[in-house]
């Protein structure tokens, strides 16, 4: 299994459905993984640092690991079927060590929060499209039309906090699996 860390989250901008791009973490390689627009939110809340009063969907679970005396020691995202990526949250409580059948967005969004590593097999990232990443571009827009253009780049913490600020739902268009 390869170490992953989240590079960036942005827009395809062939269908406008968000994408999360894990980087191999002592490499280059790239594995984009569509999601849905809640999980994107929740993905970029969580880099944005952005905290609000009353847990959201995503910190319900690392409260509920936590109170039951375990942590979520990693994320492994172990395969593809027909375009659908599955994961797996590995959760340890004293000696004993499961596994949680889940999706990878959430489970991104989880492993954010608890600081949990994040895997994928080799072949994945074999496999996965060439993406190249184009620096200083905003969420989405960009001079090239081309429906295989990269997604957006990453924004710093504070961009990214005024960006999704002013964020209508409708701008990151419908998820198409």
């Amino acid at each position: 299994m390869i170490k992953l860390r989240v590079q960036s989250l942005g827009l395809d901008q062939a269908n406008k459905a968000p994408v999360v791009l894990l980087q191999e973490a002592e490499g280059e390689r790239v594995l984009p993984i569509w999601i849905g627009p809640a999980e994107a939110s929740a993905i970029a809340m969580e880099l944005a640092g952005m905290k609000f009063s009353r847990p959201l969907t995503h910190d319900l679970f690392p409260s509920i690991i936590t109170g039951l005396g375990a942590r979520l020691t990693r994320v492994l995202i172990t395969r593809v079927e027909e375009n659908t990526y599955y994961a797996e949250l590995v959760i340890q409580r004293g000696d004993e060590v499961f596994t949680v059948d889940a999706r990878p967005s959430d489970s991104i969004a989880i492993a954010l929060r608890t600081g949990a590593e994040l895997f994928a097999g080799d072949e994945l990232l074999d496999g996965s499209p060439t993406i190249t990443v184009v620096e200083g571009v905003p969420p989405g827009e960009g001079d090239d039309p081309d429906p295989m253009a990269p997604p957006a780049p990453k924004l710093p913490p504070d961009e990214l906090k005024e960006y999704l600020r002013k964020l209508n739902p409708e701008d990151l268009g419908r998820f198409n699996p």
